[in-house]
């Protein structure tokens, strides 16, 4: 029974490998011979007769890789290929940019408002810092004009010459103003009474200048300076010499013309 069992197993499998395979291929040798064969009927035993030998008295073993059918192969997932899917891809490229490109756009937005509100934030503090109003600082002509006239103005102011004290006289009336016309009166007032009875030639020179402030119409410099006095009152003539340091303020008349408003000898007196 067991015989003809896997006989008749074997006769299908045969015939569906038969199906499968193209036409034009032969059948396996032993399938024909497998197909040929005839039957055994079954007996009240269910065995084969004792004298029968070979393959019809044996069972049957399948080799792998000679008759036995390979199972079908699981489906493969589709894939896209070919101009389809390159459009598809394409297509979400473009969907994932329009998307991106609105959000990217309002970043934009308030990163540039926010740079904006403190641009405008610094421009007032600047404009506010009395750093930043100071032309000494960022205007080299404005700079250069007022240290040259403060230096002339100082060596004409302080400088006297009791054989000709008309020049000093024409100073103090052109380049003082404000509280600096008391003050170069009383700085130079023991100058002026003794010059006649020690015939004094006094003599200031400016050797360095630095211009500390510009504001508009007024600012403030630093004068270094050297004086020199002279006394022709007695045999031999006698000179002295002195260096000085102190800072004007200045103001700014008509015209181009700078004055002096104001001198501060820091505590050190006429």
């Amino acid at each position: 029974m067991s015989t003809t069992r896997h006989l008749v197993n074997r006769r299908r499998r045969l015939a569906h490998a038969g199906a499968a395979r193209p036409a034009t291929q032969a059948p396996p040798e032993r399938g024909r011979r497998a197909a040929n064969s005839p039957q055994p009927k079954s007996g009240s035993e269910g065995r084969p007769s004792k004298g029968k030998t070979g393959s019809e008295a044996r069972p049957l073993k399948l080799r792998a890789g000679s008759d036995a059918v390979a199972p079908p192969a699981s489906p493969a997932r589709p894939r896209l290929g070919g101009s389809a899917g390159s459009s598809a891809r394409e297509a979400f490229r473009v969907l994932r940019r329009s998307v991106r490109a609105p959000v990217v756009l309002c970043v934009l937005i308030v990163l540039l408002g926010a740079f904006a509100a403190l641009a405008v934030t610094r421009a007032d503090a600047l404009r506010s810092d009395p750093a930043a109003r100071n032309a000494a600082l960022t205007d080299p002509a404005r700079t250069s004009e007022v240290k040259g006239q403060t230096a002339k103005a100082v060596a004409a102011l302080f400088s006297y010459n009791y054989a000709d004290p008309a020049p000093a006289d024409k100073a103090a009336s052109t380049l003082l103003t404000g509280t600096a016309v008391q003050q170069h009166r009383d700085m130079l007032a023991t100058v002026r009474s003794q010059a006649k009875d020690q015939k004094l030639v006094l003599t200031t020179t400016v050797t360095d200048s630095g211009v500390e402030m510009i504001d508009g119409s007024r600012a403030r410099v630093l004068v270094y300076a050297d004086q020199s006095s002279t006394r022709t009152s007695g045999k031999k003539p006698e000179t002295s010499y002195a260096a000085a340091m102190f800072a004007v303020d200045v103001v700014r008349g008509s015209g181009s013309t700078w004055r002096i408003s104001g001198i501060d000898t820091f505590g050190q007196g006429s």
